[in-house]
């Protein structure tokens, strides 16, 4: 689509901050008024939309499109959505470690363990580290507080959280960026430990670093959504 506005404004409601295209109250792609909860997110929107050239690319509005799925798919069902999230803590990427005879066993302890600490500290929980890759349970007592930490979250600090636990394969380090208990781009490191580990001992792929590059960037773009709407 190209760009059919030249003004773009600003104006509190009811219902928070909208936005309007000469005038005109910009909708979601459900049609739903588009309205954010606080100024620093409208303002953040109102810059990539002030920033469009001529056609319009969803690629560089990642503020725009968290908002949208917040409005559009969280709302309508936020207790399957977060359920969803949560789901991540039945194998969150953390307790899975190589067998500790291996090379690797001891930078996964080092890196991961932490967090893991922060984790258990935080909720009162606890973790079962599983050595391989066969998937085993975590207790139960831990998944349901978890469940109901992550159920806990507003509509738009779901739709950033969604992206987040895809991209990294672990609940704990999402519900660190939420606690703000760590910087979003030591989180991401310690997400990418094994990649970065294999390219520190076999060699770098040019691809495979670009798709991390990639994968990066929506994961700090997610993270900044979510202290956008803590300003």
């Amino acid at each position: 689509m190209r760009r059919f506005w030249k003004n773009v404004t600003l104006e509190q409601g009811t219902f928070g901050y909208g936005i309007r295209l000469d005038g005109r109250v910009l909708k979601t792609p459900m049609r739903n008024d588009l309205y954010l909860p606080t100024k620093a997110l409208a303002d953040a929107v109102v810059a990539e939309w002030d920033g469009v050239g001529e056609v319009i690319d969803p690629a560089h509005m990642p503020m725009t499109g968290f908002a949208n799925a917040a409005i559009d798919h969280v709302a309508a069902d936020r207790t399957t959505f977060a359920d969803a999230i949560a789901a991540y803590g039945e194998s969150d990427a953390f307790c899975y470690r190589a067998d500790a005879d291996e090379p690797f066993a001891p930078k996964q302890a080092e890196i991961w363990g932490p967090w893991l600490d922060w984790a258990q500290a935080r909720y009162d929980v606890s973790f079962r580290i599983v050595h391989g890759v066969l998937h085993q349970p975590q207790p139960e007592a831990t998944l349901e507080k978890l469940r109901a930490a992550v159920r806990a979250r507003g509509t738009f600090e779901l739709a950033a959280m969604a992206k987040l636990a895809h991209l990294a394969g672990s609940l704990v380090a999402v519900l660190a960026i939420v606690e703000h208990a760590g910087a979003p781009e030591e989180l991401w490191e310690a997400v990418c430990l094994e990649e970065l580990w294999q390219e520190q001992n076999w060699g770098s792929d040019h691809w495979a670093q670009k798709n991390r590059a990639d994968r990066e960037a929506e994961f700090l773009s997610a993270a900044r959504f979510m202290d956008l709407l803590r300003a």
